[in-house]
């Protein structure tokens, strides 16, 4: 049990590193001395002049010929303070410092300082203790409890120093709370590092080589001191301890920041408000941190927020997200996430971004099972309706609304773009495939823009896929389409009298697809029911499947022509018949999001290899083939948006002919047409509903409140973007 003790006066500054982890004849200021900017012109002993100056201004030193300053170094500036162990000062003349409405003098007044270096035009100021610290040029510190450096400090790495045992490193337990799935965090973690390593557990040598490269990626030996970095403004807060900071942060209020590193700079400043505590993570740049937050055992992207009493638990959250009033445990979270309504609850899930937590959702039900809870995978688009409750294990394809309900078993949504209902009163479960483009074509249309433009991060380290359809979600539409296909030839031969598990998966796919195609009448007559949705007997119905294909199909053929269309027009010389020429012979392959960043899935197999045969020892080479697999992913995508395009006429089909081509731009343009028409149809329903128009007096007011809908923005960008689609489709078809 630790206790107090009593030591000699020396050891408040003596000792910082314990003498048996000293080697090569280093000192305890080694290291610190090669994380010291030195000034211009050096330090110098402090004069005897000086010295009795300091003195009557009721300082005090444990021995003054450890007191360094600079030539500018004006006395007066400095009083009541006391000084121990060797504490180098840069320039201290009669200026003030300003931020915000904050000034204070330049200088050093009623602190206590050990072991210290601090920059030119520094203030601080009722600092009551500060040990084994950098501080770096114009910073403010006014007003902290304790801001101190221990010799083994990791500053939130999920390494350990020079004679620590294992069990004192720290992990963060993502995806579950088992910690199957445990990952170290590092300075510079991506949610595509997170996602590679949290998921390919099985590949143990991938594990091993993972934890060795975290490892290696810090100096083992003990004795860095925290660093403030320049311009940096920390008031009115209680503790900071093990703590990395970067360049321009403002820190206000904080109750305490442990183990931590705080990215920021002159581009990219975070903030961190009243009353957060942050212990054992990191931060990206350009974060805001504000009242009473808790973070442990965490890793943020950049540009996100945790505000409003948010909790945020052995977790990865990625770039561009906000959670706020709610609580997160045991995540990965891809970038652009939202949750900010209060009582809403995540717990041991892979969320893949540009997602949205509704007031009152808890994903992550607790105690279903007798063992501890299972894990849930929610790819893009995941938006849980007000007051969801959704249990462990379960699976949603992109973009999946569940609406308003207490879901009472385990779900496997496998349907992207849908809707899905608990009917409660007839103990059923309903599913209606490609709710989004069919009903709410403006909060879809509107999604890539959206997002694009919450991006603010200058230095995008990660690379993210914005757009709504894309690789990973259109492989999710074929095979809905393939699903659909085959639950409508079951819905067929059951009302024929017929056994549908006598039929093989091929033969229910081409009778589906026959029947979808030219049956329409018999279709909507049909009850559909999907299969291995739900753990449970009840049943699982398709809502509208026959308008749900046709859409499935119109979204794959505007994906892929749109896709083309950009890649002609960004190589001039290449042609539409290359190709084709140039696709004869190969497949469709398969997809994955990695953190954001959608790829080949042979491509990260032999990223995985890589790293497993040492080809790449480092985190800065995983992130540099992440960057080569970006450079080459318009081709790729290219390559699966012509071979999506194929799907649609035959699975094993690769050669386009021209009337194929013509074919599929006119049904482009009709889409294209319909994406616009549904754009302003779903957006004019708010402006023609009489219930929302009986909060105000009269029609003026209401123009006055929420204007025209053809003066809304997005309705003025896609009419835009129909315009410029229309003209890049003639120039292709002429």
């Amino acid at each position: 049990m630790d206790k107090v003790t009593i030591l000699p006066y020396d050891r408040i500054y003596q000792n910082f590193i314990d003498p048996k982890y000293l080697h090569d004849g280093h000192d305890e200021y080694y290291y610190r001395d090669q994380q010291v900017k030195k000034p211009e012109g050096g330090w110098r002993h402090l004069r005897s002049d000086e010295i009795e100056r300091l003195v009557l201004n009721n300082n005090s030193a444990s021995n003054w010929d450890d007191i360094w300053v600079t030539d500018q170094f004006d006395t007066a500036m400095v009083r009541n303070n006391h000084f121990f162990g060797m504490v180098r000062i840069g320039r201290v003349t009669r200026h003030v410092l300003q931020y915000h409405d904050l000034r204070v003098p330049v200088g050093i007044t009623d602190s206590s300082i050990i072991s210290c270096d601090i920059g030119d035009d520094v203030a601080v100021h009722d600092v009551h203790y500060m040990a084994n610290c950098i501080i770096g040029d114009r910073c403010i510190l006014f007003n902290i409890q304790e801001i101190s450096t221990t010799d083994h400090s990791k500053f939130g790495n999920g390494t350990i120093k020079e004679g620590e045992p294992e069990d004192v490193r720290v992990w963060l337990e993502v995806m579950n709370e088992i910690g199957s799935r445990k990952i170290m965090p590092f300075d510079g973690m991506t949610t595509a590092d997170a996602y590679l390593w949290a998921k390919y557990t099985d590949d143990t040598k991938l594990q091993e080589r993972l934890k060795e490269i975290t490892q290696a990626s810090v100096d083992i030996h003990r004795g860095y001191y925290g660093t403030i970095g320049e311009g940096c403004v920390i008031k009115n807060c209680w503790i900071l301890k093990d703590a990395k900071v970067g360049p321009h942060c403002y820190i206000k209020g904080a109750s305490k920041l442990k183990n931590v590193t705080i990215n920021s700079s002159e581009e990219e400043p975070s903030q961190i408000g009243e009353g957060v505590i942050l212990v054992n993570g990191v931060t990206g740049y350009g974060c805001r941190i504000f009242y009473s937050v808790v973070a442990t055992r965490f890793v943020l992207g950049d540009n996100c927020n945790l505000k409003y009493g948010a909790r945020l638990i052995h977790s990865v959250l990625g770039d561009n997200s906000t959670i706020s009033c709610c609580e997160v445990l045991n995540n990965i979270i891809f970038p652009s996430h939202e949750q900010h309504h209060n009582n809403s609850f995540l717990i041991s899930a892979c969320v893949m971004g540009q997602s949205n937590m509704a007031a009152g959702a808890t994903i992550g039900s607790n105690h279903n099972s007798r063992a501890t809870d299972g894990e849930i995978v929610a790819s893009r688009g995941f938006w849980p309706g007000l007051c969801s409750s959704v249990k462990h294990s379960s699976r949603f394809a992109s973009f999946t609304l569940l609406s308003k309900a207490d879901y009472p078993n385990e779900l496997d949504i496998r349907l992207p773009f849908c809707l899905v209902s608990n009917n409660a009163a007839k103990d059923e479960l309903h599913l209606m495939p490609a709710y989004w483009w069919m009903y709410n074509m403006y909060a879809l249309a509107r999604n890539t823009s959206k997002y694009q433009s919450r991006d603010k991060r200058k230095r995008k380290i990660q690379n993210i896929e914005f757009e709504t359809l894309a690789p990973d979600t259109v492989e999710e539409i074929i095979e809905g389409r393939k699903l659909l296909e085959v639950w409508v030839a079951k819905a067929y031969l059951r009302s024929q009298g017929e056994d549908p598990d006598q039929y093989e998966y091929y033969n229910l796919r081409a009778c589906g697809k026959n029947l979808l195609d030219n049956e329409p009448y018999t279709v909507e007559k049909l009850e559909v029911l999907g299969e291995k949705v739900e753990k449970g007997r009840r049943k699982v119905v398709i809502d509208k499947a026959l308008k749900a294909y046709h859409a499935y199909g119109d979204m794959i053929v505007y994906y892929a022509v749109k896709t083309c269309l950009n890649y002609l027009e960004s190589h001039p010389g290449v042609t539409m018949k290359a190709i084709v020429e140039h696709m004869r012979g190969k497949r469709l392959r398969k997809w994955i999001n990695l953190g954001g960043q959608t790829m080949p899935e042979e491509y990260a197999d032999q990223l995985r290899a890589d790293i497993r045969d040492g080809v790449l020892n480092t985190w800065d080479d995983i992130h540099h083939r992440y960057d080569e697999l970006w450079k080459d992913y318009q081709r790729e995508k290219l390559r699966h948006a012509y071979f999506s395009l194929m799907f649609l006429y035959k699975d094993d089909t690769d050669v386009m002919t021209k009337e194929m081509w013509q074919e599929n731009l006119d049904q482009a343009l009709r889409i294209q047409q319909y994406i616009c028409d549904q754009v302003y149809e779903s957006r004019k329903k708010d402006y023609d509903n009489e219930i929302r128009s009986a909060t105000f007096r009269n029609e003026a007011e209401k123009l006055a409140v929420v204007g025209r809908i053809d003066d809304v923005s997005f309705v003025k960008q896609t009419r835009q973007q129909t315009t410029e689609f229309l003209t890049l489709v003639q120039k292709y078809k002429e």
